[in-house]
């Protein structure tokens, strides 16, 4: 199945899909919310709401270049990365267009659900060495109902791309700069537990 924004009624997951209505594309400033006070390694990012409910891929690989100083739009992000309106196949998709830009990047695979002792492991060091060194990391999530991300419409499985931007190393919880913009929730902190929960099957960019 590609990889999308993607909603789907629990239970119509092989019939049907809808897709939510997306704010206006143009550069937002979002506030932090619940911000944490020491102990955190934030980069500054350029975050834009996805421009339609396909192109979750490339506004979250355009906030991560974003980290680095490169500026690329959504529809030419979107060209790159062969995205249609079936969306982004595939995370390795996002680490070839981030590699051209700017080095670093590889993808890494989480297909366990739930994940391995060793795939929690890598993904926490991915995190910090990241982070730690300026680069954010893309992740190819599934949030199914009773397993989201705040504001994600609750009797639904989620498919999408977002963006991790910052961690805390005292509490282990997560930065997210998340393009849908679901009410509201643009950039919000997260448990990593849950980060690690929502990846599988997919993988992410690091």
């Amino acid at each position: 199945m590609r990889t999308r924004l993607l909603v789907v009624p629990a239970t119509v997951l092989a019939l049907a899909f809808s897709v939510p209505a997306f704010a206006d594309a143009s550069a937002l400033s979002a506030p932090l919310t619940n911000v944490h006070a020491t102990a955190d390694h934030i980069l500054q990012v350029d975050y834009q709401v996805q421009q339609t409910g396909y192109w979750c891929g490339p506004a979250a690989t355009r906030i991560a270049l974003s980290a680095r100083g490169v500026y690329r739009s959504q529809s030419a992000l979107a060209a790159e990365l062969g995205t249609d309106t079936g969306g982004t196949d595939w995370i390795g998709q996002v680490t070839g267009v981030l590699s051209n830009y700017v080095g670093w990047y590889e993808t890494k695979e989480m297909p366990n659900d739930p994940p391995t002792q060793a795939q929690r492991d890598l993904l926490w060091n991915d995190i910090v060495l990241d982070i730690d060194n300026g680069y954010a990391i893309v992740a190819n999530i599934v949030a199914p109902p009773g397993n989201q991300p705040p504001g994600y419409p609750p009797d639904q499985t989620i498919y999408h791309y977002f963006t991790v931007i910052g961690y805390n190393d005292v509490d282990r919880t997560v930065l997210i700069a998340d393009p849908a913009s679901f009410s509201g929730n643009q950039i919000y902190w997260l448990t990593f537990n849950q980060l690690a929960t929502l990846i599988p099957p997919k993988g992410y960019s690091a």
